[in-house]
């Protein structure tokens, strides 16, 4: 066993990981609208107070999938070229994870955000009524 860290194995691999994510950025719209989707759930948390961590970790489970389906939509493009009903099924299995993930990360979201959003309208509501 080595004793010290294989730091230039490690760099490439950063780098390997990095231009994957760099790829997605570029070439699918999907992960961009849900990077700003999950930047704007951030903010929201963050003004509301409320626990950050679920919607981080809401955010990193949606991106990462969102990475994996793209992955696998290469690697089946690769294998099978021409339509092929597995190729489908594949390719409709990992778009389908990154929506299930996406509508609990709403689900998700609400329970978070729902209460402290309401909580600020309603206080907005009477400050407002109570103006006139």
């Amino acid at each position: 066993m080595r004793a010290a860290l294989d730091t230039g194995r490690l760099g490439a691999s950063l780098a390997y990981a990095w231009a994957g994510i760099a790829h997605t950025w570029q070439h699918q719209p999907n992960f961009r609208i849900e990077c700003g989707i999950g930047l704007g759930a951030l903010v929201l948390a963050w003004w509301l107070e409320a626990s950050l961590v679920p919607v981080l970790i809401m955010s990193a489970v949606v991106l990462s999938l969102e990475i994996v389906n793209s992955a696998v939509e290469a690697v089946v493009d690769l294998a099978s070229p021409d339509l092929h009903p597995l190729a489908k099924i594949a390719k409709d299995a990992a778009a389908g994870a990154t929506l299930l993930a996406a509508m609990l990360s709403v689900l998700v979201g609400l329970v978070v955000l729902g209460p402290p959003l309401l909580a600020k309208a309603y206080a907005l509501g009477r400050s407002l009524l109570l103006v006139r």
